[in-house]
């Protein structure tokens, strides 16, 4: 039950991110849908006992060939189901502790809070550019 729910609410999260920002009505449950099946694997990572760091990775590379697929199938950007995502991964609750206990001053807690969000971004980012550039290498190679 607590997959489920979890898959339905960043399901929702990514949907509303893209309605927020103009995304073609038709193609919100499609944008969901990326961002549930990143959290999914990330969720599932997760269990299966991986870190969050790269449980991220591998969530990330998986929304970035996902919305690489979905760009070539509806004829749309990339961006618009990338974006929408990645947007159930990123760290804020991370981030926003750490800023938290900085006003605490409570500074070893924030640094080690602040590091595993920096670490948790560059893993979204090297997500998304690993799959780029492995779909680069497929497309000259079928040339």
């Amino acid at each position: 039950m607590y997959l489920f729910a979890q898959l339905i609410t960043s399901f929702i999260s990514s949907a509303a991110f893209s309605f927020i920002f103009n995304v073609p009505k038709k193609l919100l449950p499609y944008c969901g849908t990326v961002g549930m099946l990143g959290w999914g694997v990330y969720i599932v990572g997760t269990m299966l006992g991986l870190d969050t760091i790269p449980a991220t990775l591998i969530a990330s590379f998986l929304v970035t060939i996902i919305s690489q697929l979905f760009s070539k199938l509806f004829k749309t950007p990339i961006i618009v189901f990338s974006v929408s995502g990645i947007i159930p991964l990123v760290p804020g609750g991370i981030a926003f502790d750490a800023m938290k206990h900085v006003v605490e001053n409570q500074y070893d807690t924030a640094v080690q809070l602040a590091v595993k969000a920096f670490m948790i971004s560059g893993a979204i980012a090297i997500g998304l550019v690993f799959s780029e550039v492995i779909n680069q290498i497929i497309r000259r190679s079928g040339r």
